[in-house]
């Protein structure tokens, strides 16, 4: 079934690409792109389109994540939307990494705050040794004591680092690939988009379930925003965070305006459409470019961070529990 864009204008065309997206087809670059460009009049149904294909797949189950920042600046990489990098100015707190006591006081507080999944996140090109065993020998104890699901992100891997966390019980790695190939260079350039997508494919072959997702905001087109999402269907990442840059005061990107909240919809309907059964998860930067318009995401998305990120502060646990109560969905504990 091909859609041709100049017909998808009104709300009774959504449904066909949602039967697409539940038939396993893969919409094409014309429909992704019809979705990007829908008027904002359009959203509503569009987004009750992307939630029949969410409902399919998960109900109306809401999938809780939380982060701890491991080890915080310090980091040799350029990246340019980042507070932690060598070029950021911002003032962040910088710190090696976090005993093994600290790393599991914040796993307890994952579980308070009813997340499933506890994300360990360290700043760097790739982790130390050192860094490494201290990750291991926490993650071994939380797995042991706590029925918690565990993602770490730490960077670019070796072949022996990916084996070692794969054997200590980290379920999840994390590697996001944040933009485009195109525009990689001018985000990034003490690495590349290839390297991400080598790590991503690495934890893969050693039994660990890939997550890789995008930051939204950083100059990218529309196209490349449907390229995106295609890559990542073809990388088969099982959870993809949906980051929308905020923008930090000392980081090249400080002026980047933030995402209108409906164009942040269509692009959360975008990658339901098109990775139809992968966690797509609400991330970084919900609060100011959503704001409002938060509780709409989950009618797309059925995962989000809950507390604070890695150098900026999230919405109070409250407030997230209750959004997901007033919308009549439920937590999934202990979910991965």
């Amino acid at each position: 079934m091909n859609l041709n864009m100049n017909i998808i204008s009104t709300h009774k065309e959504w449904p066909l690409l949602a039967q697409k997206a539940l038939n396993g087809e893969r919409l094409t670059e014309e429909e992704g792109l019809a979705v990007l460009e829908a008027s904002d009049d359009e959203v509503l149904p569009l987004l009750q389109a992307a939630f029949q294909v969410r409902k399919h797949y998960y109900g109306k189950k809401v999938k809780l994540n939380m982060i701890i920042n491991a080890k915080s600046g310090l980091c040799p990489e350029d990246c340019g939307y980042c507070s932690q990098s060598i070029v950021s100015t911002a003032p962040v707190s910088k710190y090696t990494l976090l005993d093994k006591d600290t790393l599991l006081a914040g796993a307890r507080e994952a579980m308070a705050r009813k997340a499933g999944t506890y994300c360990i996140v360290a700043a760097g090109k790739g982790p130390t040794d050192k860094e490494l065993a201290q990750v291991v020998d926490a993650v071994k104890e939380i797995r042991e004591t706590m029925p918690l699901k565990i993602c770490a992100c730490l960077g670019i891997l070796k072949d022996e680092q990916a084996q070692r966390l794969a054997e200590a019980g980290v379920h999840r790695y994390n590697h996001n690939l944040n933009t485009s190939k195109a525009n990689y260079p001018s985000i990034t350039t003490t690495h590349t988009y290839d390297q991400r997508v080598e790590t991503v494919e690495k934890v893969k072959t050693y039994g660990m379930s890939p997550c890789s997702g995008v930051i939204i905001g950083m100059g990218e087109t529309n196209e490349e925003i449907v390229e995106m999402a295609y890559a990542l269907r073809d990388l088969d990442s099982d959870s993809i965070p949906i980051n929308f840059l905020n923008a930090i005061p000392g980081t090249p990107l400080e002026h980047a305006g933030r995402t209108p909240a409906m164009k942040a919809l269509k692009v959360l309907a975008l990658f339901r459409f098109i990775c139809p059964s992968k966690e797509i998860r609400v991330a970084g930067g919900r609060e100011v470019n959503l704001r409002t318009l938060q509780p709409m995401s989950l009618y797309a998305a059925n995962s989000l961070f809950v507390g604070d990120y890695l150098t900026t502060a999230g919405q109070s646990i409250g407030v997230d529990h209750q959004m997901i109560e007033d919308l009549g969905f439920e937590i999934e504990l202990n979910a991965l």
